[in-house]
């Protein structure tokens, strides 16, 4: 609102605020703040109400950044599921365990979705030829470790490496997509060695970051 011409009031639109707008940007570091907190006090201790809320939120705040920001409703679905793994996976039991790993699932396939680029299928062909031979390595050491999960976490495997293939057709614009998708990964691939294979807290220390970078460059590379 102002003063138009010949001094008679105007009202004037306001702009929607983007990413990089007060609003989403204050969002971010909100979701910087969270995820800070939970490395710093939560990634090692006993699960607890508030490492829970304080995990969960460094992921939610994400997706109401890219909501607020006007992205596509498949980014926004992937990281609210992201979200609702954080929280699953907090937990403690096997239930939790499994609904965090289904919510997991959900949102890679939605990234999956929505990185796909036909156009771009065989751009990449040698490194997603290492990615199915990474897939298939770690069915080899990984699952037989698992005891009677090997069948949802073989079904994970599967679901994670079609998304890591997915990233592979991005286009050239889209590098902070791919790499987000890559320390997604990465950080998918730590946490089963910690859980199934050798438990160290140098390995939750490493991943936690892992996967929260893999989830913000996810974020700004598909805006």
């Amino acid at each position: 609102m102002g003063p138009g011409p010949c001094g008679r009031l105007e009202i004037r639109p306001v702009p929607r605020l983007g990413l990089y707008g007060q609003g989403s940007a204050g969002v971010i570091l909100a979701a910087f703040g969270c995820a800070a907190t939970y490395w710093l006090r939560f990634v090692t201790a006993a699960p607890s109400w508030a490492g829970s809320i304080t995990k969960t939120l460094s992921t939610a705040l994400l997706a109401v950044s890219a909501y607020l920001s006007g992205a596509p409703a498949l980014l926004v679905a992937g990281l609210g599921f992201g979200a609702a793994g954080d929280f699953a996976l907090s937990r403690p039991g096997k239930l939790a365990f499994l609904a965090g790993m289904a919510a997991f699932a959900i949102g890679h396939l939605a990234y999956a979705k929505l990185m796909w680029t036909p156009a771009n299928a065989w751009q990449n062909w040698p490194y997603g030829l290492v990615m199915l031979a990474l897939a298939a390595s770690t069915a080899i050491w990984l699952i037989p470790r698992t005891g009677d999960l090997r069948w949802p976490v073989a079904g994970y495997v599967l679901i994670i490496t079609a998304m890591a293939l997915a990233a592979l057709t991005l286009p050239g614009d889209q590098t902070a997509t791919a790499v987000g998708a890559g320390l997604f990964l990465l950080s998918d691939l730590l946490l089963g060695i910690h859980l199934f294979v050798a438990p160290r807290r140098s390995l939750a220390y490493a991943l936690w970051p892992t996967y929260w970078l893999g989830q913000r460059y996810i974020l700004l590379g598909s805006l």
